[in-house]
């Protein structure tokens, strides 16, 4: 997405922040006019206010939205604009699957604290974008993935949604969620006559524009 904004805006000045040191590594290999910043967006704020804030994929991570989208406001410029995606699958039966798993009697106690991101309806971040910038847009679009194999949507998930459980899992206990997991997802998206699986995914967009409320500059 990076390089598709300095694709869209060449003599822009672009600041990407991150927390993972490895993905910052790649990204300053592959575009290395850009300035990479190894920084929580929970609590960074950028040097000077910014023409546009661009997140993909990312903010479903970070609690507390309330704050978190009026401290985004207080980052851009009179005119600026904020650009968000964020994954709204919580609900769908992959991740309700693998939050009950979670919480199962044998599991509980290891998960105890882990979260998968979530997101807020989109009527709350109607109001509470409505009472920080002049002009809002907000949508959401399903897009019906069309996966291959017995355990296309575990090895969907596996990369994202499943990483901060993963994280806490020695690797003789991956393999025993594993095993109950994989069944329980192939069950609830079984493989079609063609061999694929359809695993519908929600994201919600939401465009603002024009900040009309500051809050006091706060960091970590």
């Amino acid at each position: 997405m990076s390089a598709l904004l300095l694709q869209r805006w060449p003599d822009a000045d672009l600041t990407g922040v991150d927390q993972s040191t490895e993905m910052l590594e790649r990204a300053r290999a592959e575009i290395p006019r850009a300035q990479w910043v190894e920084a929580d967006i929970s609590c960074w704020y950028p040097d000077v206010p910014v023409d546009l804030l661009f997140s993909n994929a990312a903010l479903h991570w970070v609690g507390d939205h309330p704050a978190l989208f009026a401290r985004l406001a207080a980052m851009l410029g009179a005119e600026g604009v904020l650009a968000v995606q964020m994954p709204a699958n919580f609900s769908a039966p992959s991740h309700r699957l693998i939050r009950e798993l979670a919480a199962s009697s044998e599991w509980a106690g290891v998960f105890e604290g882990v979260r998968m991101g979530e997101v807020l309806e989109p009527d709350a971040y109607q109001s509470l974008l409505s009472a920080h910038f002049g002009e809002v847009d907000l949508w959401e679009t399903s897009y019906y993935q069309r996966l291959s194999g017995e355990h296309a949507v575990f090895e969907w998930l596996a990369g994202s949604t499943l990483v901060p459980y993963f994280d806490r899992l020695s690797e003789a206990q991956t393999r025993a969620f594993v095993s109950r997991l994989k069944p329980m997802l192939a069950s609830a998206y079984p493989v079609r006559p063609d061999g694929s699986v359809l695993f519908p995914f929600k994201r919600l967009f939401m465009l603002a524009r024009g900040p009309v409320h500051r809050v006091p500059r706060e960091t970590c």
